[in-house]
C-alpha cells in the first residue's frame, strides 16, 4: 500500500487562512499547493507507476529521475522563481524525499532495495541554491508576522529532518553541489551523509552580515562534522568558502573537476558500492553516536524567529541589499542561458 501523507502534511506548507496565532496571511503570502500536489491514492499509485516505468517525474520545481539499474535516485531543484527555498520549492522536495517511501513500499522480493543512493542537485547553472526567501523575510519581519516565519521554518525542517534521516531507509543520501550553496543551500547539503563539489563551488552562511544566523541545520551538522568551535567559527565570519576550503577542513567529501560533477558522483559510487552495507552500517552509526532529531532543528528554528523578529531597520535593508546582488546573479545567469540556448537552436537550424 503507498504512504498516504496527506493528513499529516496539512497545515505545514499552508499559509492562507487562520494561522495558530490567531492571524491570518496576507494577499502576497498565499501558501503553495498542499504537500500532497498528487493527492489521491490513486493519483500516487498511478505517478508512482510512470516513474517506475519511464524512470522520470516531472514535480512543480524538480525533475526526478530514477535508475534502477543502479539504484541511483536523481532530485534536481528546478524553482519556478528566485533560487532559493520557497513554500514551493520546499513542497516538491519533501514530495520527492518521500516518494522514496512510495517505493520501498510498493518494493517486490525480488528487488527489496530499490534505491541505495539518493542524490539532490540543481538544474541552474552557477547555483546550487542561495538558501532562504529574503525578501520574502524582510516582509515578513516588517510586518512581524512571527507565525508565518515559524511555518516557514518548520517547513524547512520538515525537508531537513527525512533527508538528514534518509527518511528511515537503508539509504545513502548525496549532495551534489555545482555553483553557489548559501545560507539555506549549504544548509540542505549538509543534511546529506556526502557531500560532492565541483571546485568552481562556493559556500557560505551570509546571515551573519545582516544580524542572523543560520537557523535550519547549520550548527547542528557543521558541528557534527568539524567540531563546535569551527562550526561558530564559519557561522560568525560570513565569509565565501571555496569548495577546495571546505575539502580541506573535512566538510566536502568529494572534490570534482568543473563539469565533471555528475561523473563523480557515479564514481564515488561505483567505487563504495561493493562496500555499501558498511558503508551505509557507519553512516547509521553518526546518528546513533550523535543524533540529529527533529526536536533539536525544531528547538533552533524557535530561536532563529525570535532573533529573525528582533532584527532592526538597518539589518533588515542589509538584508534587502543582499536580495537585489542575488536577483542580480540569477538575473545574469538566465541572460546567459537565453543566449547559450538561442546558439544552440541558430548551430541546429543551420545544420
Amino acid at each position: 500500500m503507498l504512504v498516504n501523507r496527506i493528513a499529516n502534511a496539512d497545515g505545514l506548507f499552508r499559509t492562507e487562512g487562520p494561522d495558530p496565532d490567531g492571524n491570518r496571511a496576507g494577499p502576497n503570502r498565499t501558501g503553495p499547493r498542499p504537500i500532497d500536489s498528487i493527492a489521491t491514492p490513486a493519483e500516487r499509485r498511478s505517478a508512482l507507476a510512470r516513474f517506475a516505468a519511464t524512470g522520470e517525474l516531472t514535480l512543480g520545481e524538480m525533475d526526478l529521475y530514477w535508475d534502477r539499474n543502479a539504484k541511483l535516485y536523481w532530485q534536481y531543484m528546478r524553482p519556478a522563481g528566485r533560487a532559493s527555498f520557497t513554500f514551493g520549492l520546499l513542497s516538491d522536495l519533501r514530495e520527492a524525499l518521500f516518494f522514496l517511501t512510495d517505493m520501498y513500499a510498493e518494493a517486490t522480493p525480488a528487488d527489496p532495495h530499490p534505491v541505495r543512493y539518493s542524490v539532490l542537485a540543481s538544474r541552474i547553472p552557477g547555483i546550487f541554491n542561495l538558501g532562504g526567501d529574503l525578501p520574502q523575510f524582510a516582509e515578513l519581519i516588517r510586518s512581524r508576522d512571527r507565525s508565518v516565519l515559524r511555518r516557514y521554518a518548520h517547513a524547512c525542517i520538515e525537508v531537513q529532518y527525512p533527508r538528514a534521516t534518509n527518511v528511515g531507509l537503508p539509504i545513502v543520501g548525496i549532495a551534489l553541489v555545482q555553483g553557489d550553496a548559501l545560507g539555506g543551500g549549504f544548509e540542505a547539503a549538509l543534511a546529506c551523509n556526502v557531500i560532492v563539489a565541483e571546485k568552481r563551488a562556493k559556500f557560505g552562511l551570509p546571515e551573519i552580515l545582516f544580524n542572523l544566523f543560520p537557523g535550519m541545520g547549520a550548527l547542528s551538522f557543521l558541528t557534527r562534522r568539524i567540531g563546535m568551535v569551527e562550526a561558530e567559527r564559519m557561522v560568525f565570519s560570513g565569509r565565501i568558502y571555496s569548495a577546495e576550503e571546505l575539502h580541506a577542513m573535512g566538510v566536502v567529501d568529494v572534490l570534482a573537476e568543473d563539469g565533471q560533477g555528475e561523473m563523480a558522483v557515479q564514481d564515488y559510487i561505483a567505487r563504495i558500492d561493493r562496500g555499501f552495507a558498511t558503508r551505509l552500517a557507519v553512516y547509521s552509526s553518526r546518528q546513533t553516536i550523535h543524533p540529529v532529531t527533529r526536536e533539536e532543528l525544531m528547538q533552533i528554528t524557535e530561536r532563529w524567529v525570535d532573533a529573525a523578529i528582533a532584527l532592526a531597520p538597518a539589518d533588515i535593508r542589509k538584508m534587502e541589499r543582499l536580495a537585489a546582488a542575488q536577483d542580480r546573479r540569477w538575473a545574469a545567469i538566465a541572460q546567459q542561458q537565453r543566449v547559450s540556448q538561442a546558439a544552440e537552436a541558430g548551430a541546429v537550424a543551420k545544420a
